[in-house]
């Protein structure tokens, strides 16, 4: 079930069906800024929920929130297109999507993730969560995960198989056939120089602009295909729903004093 193409009775009937998903909700969320001259500018938000909608498709018991495809990119924000949040923006939004979905009843709360620079931030706001209910020493109604989906079992392995060279950090191959198998009418080509981009540091927005005039990081995104992004996908859709199903199960140890 898609939270945004579902009526909110259809919601609540779900919430309160006693399925083993009922209350668990798969929240996609990444990042919109620049991979590459190649790459969508949505990659790091499209990847998580191409994922996810097709998990979706295959287990219909699952329910996945709207994409949060806005993160932290202030690094790419010499590269035309991209939008940043400030870390305290981003930790207050994220706040407010936990805090709204547990209010309807929503009791795991899973955060499948494709952006590298977006973790930091989201563990330390998953630690401001928990805390303040450590401090009046209650227990929170939900359990909060994240995972990356290249973090997926399975997933990392077979990215490097595909791509054994190349692959690189940003603008990677791996992400880049992901969404050309979603998208393919949206493939876009053009010559690398030099065809496997140079490594280094992420800084502020101009040095990483000075480093990497294409956007690239160690990568060579021309390896990418629809047909190998198909794969990963289909790798990733049984690994998700085995850990989400795991999550699910989950119980919590302890409780209110």
């Amino acid at each position: 079930m898609l939270i945004h193409l579902s009526s909110w009775p259809e919601i609540d009937a779900r919430l309160n069906d006693g399925g083993p998903l009922s209350k668990t909700v798969v929240v996609p969320i990444g990042s919109n800024e620049q991979h590459g001259p190649t790459g969508l500018l949505g990659t790091d938000w499209l990847c998580p929920e191409i994922i996810a909608h097709a998990a979706e498709k295959i287990d219909g018991g699952l329910i996945v929130a709207p994409t949060f495809n806005i993160g932290m990119a202030q690094h790419h924000l010499a590269f035309a297109g991209t939008i940043s949040l400030r870390p305290s923006t981003f930790m207050a939004a994220i706040t407010d999507w936990v805090s709204s979905l547990s209010r309807h009843g929503f009791e795991r709360i899973y955060f499948l993730n494709g952006h590298g620079g977006n973790v930091a931030t989201i563990e330390a706001t998953i630690s401001e969560i928990y805390a303040e209910w450590s401090f009046v020493e209650d227990q929170p109604p939900f359990i909060l995960k994240l995972k990356n989906w290249w973090d997926l079992p399975g997933v990392h392995g077979l990215c490097t198989r595909l791509f054994p060279t190349g692959h690189g950090m940003h603008a990677t191959p791996s992400e880049i056939a992901v969404t050309q198998a979603a998208y393919p009418e949206r493939i876009k080509t053009a010559d690398y120089s030099p065809q496997i981009a140079p490594n280094g540091p992420i800084r502020d927005a101009l040095d990483y602009r000075a480093r990497f005039p294409d956007g690239r990081i160690g990568s060579d995104p021309a390896q990418a295909s629809p047909e190998k992004g198909q794969q990963i996908i289909n790798a990733a859709i049984p690994a998700l729903l085995s850990d989400i199903a795991a999550f699910a199960a989950e119980t919590e140890a302890g409780g209110p004093h």
